[in-house]
């Protein structure tokens, strides 16, 4: 618990600085782009740096990594693709909100209510909701071409095999694949029948978030590590069951959780009409007339 307290710690610092040399790098911009940087540091602090830890879990599985002994460039760059991941995350939930129509995010409101907001506050002409979601979308860019710098600064300082940065873009590529997948499923007009419905809500589960969350991250620090072909399909099959169960908590939760401590509305994907293993395996257990309710 103490290591764990201390990498989330690191993992801020990190974060928090990397925004600032980014900041006064770019700092002829003038101060109209102040509340992109701000937010930037808003959104990335807290959070369960999740993915983070995995990816610094896999590279540990892999080659011993004191995070209590004296900074190191080794460790550094193992804190640098950690914090990619985190902006990486970050980029993916701003355009998700912006995607399922969220209120908030981390019991805030969702950073294109917030630029929205900003609109109406300065009294600007045209429409404050489309100029939140469009600078909510350069946001989740700029996090997006921040996290392959990072990454790409940890690969060459760890002097990491190939398979590290394949494993970070295909990350990536089944993310947006997953996602994609989920809004597809939104639009269809019924639920399909139940073992094909249960297997298409468990492939979006999959791609979206089960792969990304927890083995992805692994491989990524497993292959930072030098991780052998045995060990990274060790990682893979610890990692990848773990996904999906974390997923389905967190699709219970996004029913029946407390919006108190989750940060974020119940019942936002029932609203989107997302059929979810959940919602498949409900309407499984109703009968006909129910069901049509349900529907």
């Amino acid at each position: 618990m103490q290591e764990t307290t201390r990498l989330a710690g690191l993992i801020q610092e990190r974060l928090d600085d990397e925004i600032s040399r980014h900041e006064a790098s770019l700092d002829a911009r003038g101060p109209d782009a102040t509340p992109i940087f701000d937010e930037c540091r808003a959104f990335l602090t807290g959070g369960k740096r999740l993915r983070a830890r995995f990816a610094v879990m896999g590279f540990q599985a892999v080659q011993p990594l004191d995070l209590t002994a004296p900074p190191s460039s080794r460790v550094a760059a193992v804190l640098d693709a950690a914090c990619a991941l985190e902006m990486f995350h970050a980029a993916a939930l701003i355009h998700d909100d912006i995607i399922d129509r969220s209120d908030t995010r981390r019991g805030r409101a969702a950073a294109h209510h917030l630029f929205a907001r900003h609109h109406r506050d300065h009294g600007w002409r045209g429409e404050a909701r489309h100029f939140g979601i469009s600078t909510a979308i350069l946001l989740g860019d700029l996090l997006q071409s921040w996290a392959d710098e990072l990454f790409e600064r940890a690969t060459i300082t760890l002097d990491a095999p190939r398979s590290a940065r394949n494993h970070f873009n295909r990350m990536r590529s089944e993310v947006a694949i997953g996602q994609y997948l989920d809004v597809v499923e939104e639009q269809q007009p019924g639920f399909a029948e139940e073992s094909v419905q249960l297997e298409r809500s468990t492939r979006v589960l999959v791609y979206k978030s089960a792969k990304y969350s927890v083995e992805a991250p692994l491989l990524i620090g497993g292959a930072l590590a030098a991780a052998s072909d045995e060990q990274e399909q060790a990682l893979s099959e610890f990692g990848l069951p773990v996904g999906v169960a974390f997923q389905l908590r967190d699709d219970l939760l996004g029913v029946f959780g407390d919006p108190s401590v989750t940060g974020k509305p119940a019942g936002d994907d029932l609203l989107e009409g997302k059929r979810t293993v959940l919602t498949t395996l409900a309407r499984g257990a109703l009968p006909t007339s129910q069901q049509r309710l349900f529907d």
